[in-house]
Formats: structure tokens, C-alpha cells, sequence
């Protein structure tokens, strides 16, 4: 019976996989077997004892290591128990000169990569949906808002586009944190390697090789907190995005804004009492999970403060947040790459909502030409607040109200008072920016 939604609700099969009891126990082992072989290849242990462990490894069963972990209450020991039944006369060789976190910690670093390399390939797709949507809708008007009113228009491609850069970043350091975080040791009990002999450091170096990994420089018992905190905080940033996505669409989903809508399926339900609703329900998930994934960052940066070489504080709280941030991350941005793919924009809405103040909000483009023309261009700020203010209490155009002042006409005739009133000739270099970010980024959805 699933007791965590990310068991059955939340979360895709693949990076479910990665974090899953039976992943974390074959980690384990090719640590082991990577030991033994480095181990080997340094004349620390006979070669036909690395060559008996390799061999015989993949007889070793997570069912029998869980069995002994319950006689003895220590699960790395358990497995270690586990692989050397199972090696015969090389048993005897199997964890030799490493310490419990030796080697998992550098299981999770065989982790961590698997779950960055799902996570960048989501970021891939959901950037390269981003740029299409950014293209089909570079030129697309809308009304822009700030504090929650009406400003000056601007463009459905530029609020894909600002969309896709944060998206495009991530890519980037997603790329800049993997050698950082996706890093082994093996150093002993407290950091010294001295169970390991005068080629420890070497060892350690051609473990790692084995692996495919990166390998620190110098370590506790423990690899430093802080590089798995830095792997949290990134995945916290992402949630961040794809929530401030999904509040843009909800908002713009609003029944008396109506500029776009999540795709709603012939037979989908809306509420279970009101029949006519069609809700943001992907987007709200996307947000309400954002604030799950934001949650790691305070627990992980605080299992970087243990004492002195080690404690075991981090341990209970890493088998929480590895997985749930991970899956919850991984499941977040395939939903809103789900959502931005089937996104309808309602053209006649936008339309309707630009022309909802009467040109109001178009005051500044009136501003700017009537300095341009040769007014101060504090008088004509104040001269077009005041015009607009009247126009807001009359419900006028702004046109009707800036055409009865004569200083205004003494520079812009009504008629172009009308032309600088139309949202479509004001929106400056949206296009261009659009298509600069598009060539850009481009080369990142590969």
C-alpha cells in the first residue's frame, strides 16, 4: 500500500527508479566492486580478488541484505555482509580499508547523476516548447500589468521568451553544479585515509575513474553537505520558475481575464458539485508542489553543520529529501511542459482586454512623443495623468479628454493622438528580443 504520493501520484517511473531500494542497493554494490577492483590495480588486494568480487556481485540480493540488517541493525553492514556470503574466498576482501559513508556517499553520487541527467533532459523539452511557443507568439499584443493593473502592452512571445531564459539558465547550471555534486570518496573513518595505505589517494582516484564520477579532494568521514545543499537549492530554484509559470497561468486563466487556458480533456471534470468548471488544476499542482521541493533547502543546508568529522543527523533527513525533492522536481516540470504544449491562447480575450481602458494604458507612449515634440516632459507627465485620471472617473477614451486640452494640441494633433494610442505600434523591440533569445538558446534543446 503506498503511504507517499510519490509512490503512485506524483513522480514519473524513470526517476522513481533512481531513488528506489533496490537502485540504492545496486549502487552500493558497484561501489564495492569499483573499491576492490582500484584496490587491485594498486597491489592493495590480489587481483583474483577483485576479479571474484566482480563476478560474483550480481548474486548478491537486496532481500538478504535487508534480512541481516534486521539481526544486526546496521544496513551498510548488511550489504556488506550480503556481497561477501556470496564471493567466497574474496569475501574476505570485500570493504576493505572503507568506512560506512565511503561508500554511500559515493552511491549517491552514482544517484545524483542519474537524477540530473532525467532532470536536464525535462529542461531540454520544456525549453524547446518555451522558444516554439516564444515563435508562434512574438508578435501576439496583450496587455501588460504591473501591480496587478493594466500597463503599457506588450507581447505573449516576450513572456514565453523571459520564461525560456530562466529555463536556459537552469540548463547552465545545472551543467556548472554536476561536478560538484556528482563526486565519491574514499577516505576512511575520519578523512585520513590511513586504513588505506600509502596509494590511498591514488585508489581513491581510479575508484572514482571506475565509476564515472568526480572524486573530492579532501572529506570528513562524510563528503561536505554543502555541494548536496547546492543540488537542493537548484532544484528549489527550477520549482521557483515553473511556479511562477503557473501562477501566470492561473492568473491569466481567471474568468474575467480569460486570456488562456489549460487544455481540458471531452470527459474531464471540473468540480465534483459545479458542472461548467474547467480549472487551472495542473498549474495549481505545479505550484502547491514548489512548495515541497522549496522545503529541502533549510534541511540540507543544515546537515553540512555536523560535529566534528561526523554524526548521523544527516542521514534520517537525506533518505526524506532525496527522493521527495527529486521525483517531486523531475514531476513538476514534465507537468508544465504538459500544460505550456497544450496551453489555448484565447485571441479575442486579449484583444478585449487591451481595449479595456479606453487607451488609458497607453498614456506613456502619449508622454513620451509630446516631449519628444518639445513639451517638458514633467509637464506632459502630469498634463496625461491628469487626462487619464479624468478619463478613468468619466469612463472615457483618452483620446476624447487629451484632444480638449490645447497645450496638448499644440503639439500632437488628435489624429495622431489616435495613432499613439494603439497598442500595436507600441511595444518597442519585443520581436527583436524574441528572436534573439530564440537563436540562443536554441542550441540548448539538443
Amino acid at each position: 500500500m503506498a503511504v507517499h504520493p510519490i509512490e503512485e501520484r506524483y513522480g514519473t517511473p524513470a526517476m522513481r527508479a533512481v531513488w528506489s531500494e533496490k537502485n540504492r542497493f545496486d549502487c552500493i554494490v558497484a561501489v564495492e566492486v569499483a573499491l576492490a577492483k582500484a584496490e587491485a590495480a594498486h597491489g592493495m588486494i590480489p587481483p583474483e580478488a577483485a576479479t571474484g568480487i566482480e563476478g560474483q556481485a550480481p548474486m548478491a540480493s537486496l532481500e538478504r541484505a535487508k534480512a541481516i540488517e534486521s539481526e544486526i541493525s546496521h544496513d551498510m553492514m548488511a550489504i556488506v555482509k550480503a556481497l561477501s556470503d556470496v564471493c567466497g574466498e574474496a569475501g574476505r576482501w570485500v570493504h576493505y580499508g572503507a568506512t560506512s559513508n565511503d561508500i554511500l556517499d559515493t552511491a549517491t553520487g552514482l544517484q545524483l547523476a542519474e537524477a540530473l541527467s532525467l532532470i536536464e533532459g525535462k529542461l531540454r523539452l520544456l525549453l524547446r516548447v518555451l522558444l516554439q511557443r516564444s515563435d508562434e507568439t512574438k508578435s501576439l499584443v496583450c496587455t501588460g500589468r504591473t501591480h496587478g493593473q493594466h500597463g503599457v502592452p506588450t507581447t505573449y512571445g516576450l513572456r514565453f521568451a523571459i520564461w525560456a531564459s530562466e529555463v536556459g539558465r537552469h540548463i547552465e547550471r545545472l551543467g556548472q553544479l554536476r561536478p560538484r555534486v556528482v563526486v565519491g570518496q574514499m577516505t576512511g573513518a575520519v578523512g585520513t585515509q590511513a586504513a588505506l595505505g600509502p596509494k590511498a589517494m591514488e585508489i581513491q582516484a581510479t575508484m572514482m575513474e571506475l565509476l564515472g564520477i568526480g572524486s573530492v579532494d579532501v572529506s570528513s568521514q562524510v563528503i561536505s553537505r554543502d555541494r548536496y545543499a547546492e543540488y537542493f537549492m537548484f532544484c528549489a530554484n527550477v520549482a521557483t520558475t515553473l511556479d511562477k509559470i503557473g501562477i501566470e497561468i492561473r492568473s491569466l486563466q481567471r474568468t474575467e481575464i480569460g486570456e488562456v487556458e489549460e487544455a481540458f480533456g471531452a470527459n474531464q471534470v471540473g468540480s465534483s458539485t459545479m458542472p461548467h468548471k474547467r480549472n487551472p488544476i495542473m498549474s495549481e499542482q505545479v505550484c502547491g508542489l514548489a512548495r515541497i521541493i522549496r522545503s529541502a533547502v533549510g534541511p540540507a543546508l543544515a546537515n553540512n553543520t555536523l560535529w566534528d568529522e561526523r554524526d548521523l543527523t544527516n542521514s534520517s533527513c537525506e533518505r526524506v529529501l532525496f527522493p521527495e525533492a527529486s521525483i517531486l522536481t523531475d514531476h513538476c516540470i514534465r507537468l508544465m511542459t504538459t500544460v505550456l504544449e497544450g496551453l489555448v491562447i484565447n485571441r479575442a480575450a486579449i484583444r478585449r482586454n487591451l481595449a479595456f481602458l479606453h487607451g488609458i494604458n497607453m498614456a506613456e507612449s502619449v508622454m513620451i512623443e509630446l516631449t519628444r515634440r518639445g513639451m517638458n516632459r514633467q509637464d506632459a507627465h502630469e498634463r496625461v495623468r491628469i487626462a487619464s485620471m479624468q478619463a478613468l472617473v468619466e469612463v472615457r477614451p483618452l483620446a476624447d479628454v487629451l484632444a480638449s486640452d490645447q497645450e496638448v494640441l499644440r503639439y500632437c494633433s488628435r489624429t495622431d493622438l489616435v495613432a499613439l494610442l494603439n497598442p500595436d505600434s507600441y511595444i518597442g523591440t519585443s520581436v527583436r528580443q524574441v528572436e534573439r533569445v530564440i537563436e540562443k538558446l536554441t542550441p540548448l534543446c539538443a
